[in-house]
């Protein structure tokens, strides 16, 4: 490794919802940024009285901590979270695990027809990209 080699920790993360958030004035919001996680974000939220009363909760606050950006909404808080569809809470859910756990965004993937296996970034553009 030469001196001037500089390997590059990524901490943030691009996604694109399947659906979006639909703000209060019916924009709908997709792109977003989520950072990782640190320790304090994943504990911190046990503090949350909402969370303490229903641990359902706690994936509404861990979520609100660590994505950063979604589209132009001015803050990302629990109440936005949790007015997500279903279908783009569990993505996000899943995003969380692949960068904290997995430490990237890539799935292995086989075609059906083909049977050629090959990686797709979840995280990903657009339907095709």
């Amino acid at each position: 490794m030469s001196a001037t080699s500089v390997d590059t920790f990524q901490t943030s993360f691009d996604f694109v919802l399947p659906r979006g958030y639909v703000d209060q004035q019916g924009v709908v919001h997709r792109e977003g940024l989520m950072r990782l996680a640190t320790a304090r974000d994943e504990l911190l939220p046990l503090l949350d009285p909402k969370v303490r009363e229903n641990e359902a909760f706690l994936s509404l606050a861990l979520l609100s901590r660590v994505v950063t950006k979604l589209g132009t909404v001015s803050s990302i808080d629990d109440q936005v979270i949790g007015g997500l569809w279903a279908t783009d809470l569990a993505f996000l859910q899943d995003l969380y695990r692949r960068v904290n756990v997995d430490g990237h965004t890539l799935a292995d993937v086989q075609c059906p027809n083909c049977d050629t296996s090959f990686s797709v970034d979840v995280a990903g553009g657009g339907l095709g990209e």
